[in-house]
């Protein structure tokens, strides 16, 4: 029922599908199809190089605050977190898990070093240590240090922990753009 009515929404806002797959990189290095409600403009994915900044240290910083691409229903569905919910598919499905680092674009992937891909030895999850831990505030290369943390202490109560710390993530907002 909320699924129906924010994809009337998204239609209602802007031109195009309403529900977003991508390619991403899961467990093991597996590629899925990951879900998600559009929360850009169509098309938004070859605009992508005019918004990619590279920071000081050569790092490359892929989600500007003030992203151009996204649009008004995007921006809160994002702040909400309600473009992740097709996501719950992925994990009925299996290729996700509710708890794990974020499945990760391929073309970012690339240019991990070999102690980033560490990662992907456990399931990619819905939320993790690094969405509980600054989300989007951090940069790329912090939010993995993030990752193997997770990894290194991976448990049945580092994720209920997790769980429950999504849950006040969610409602601050904090890092969600």
């Amino acid at each position: 029922m909320i699924g129906s009515a924010i994809a009337i929404v998204i239609r209602l806002d802007s031109p195009g599908l309403a529900l977003f797959r991508q390619e991403r990189v899961g467990e093991n290095g597996r590629l899925f199809e990951m879900l998600k409600f559009r929360t850009m403009v169509v098309g938004a994915e070859a605009m992508r190089h005019a918004v990619e900044q590279i920071g000081a240290n050569g790092e490359l910083l892929h989600k500007p605050y003030d992203d151009p691409r996204v649009t008004r229903v995007g921006r809160f569905l994002r702040r909400t977190s309600l473009d992740e919910l097709p996501q719950l598919l992925n994990v009925l499905r299996g290729e996700m898990s509710l708890v794990g680092p974020r499945p990760e674009l391929p073309y970012l992937v690339e240019r991990y070093a070999p102690w980033q891909r560490k990662r992907f030895v456990v399931p990619q999850g819905l939320t993790g240590w690094w969405q509980v831990h600054g989300r989007a505030d951090k940069p790329m290369h912090l939010h993995t240090e993030d990752d193997l943390y997770y990894v290194q202490n991976y448990s049945l109560w580092l994720d209920v922990r997790i769980l429950f710390m999504t849950l006040g993530a969610v409602v601050s907002r904090k890092g969600a753009y």
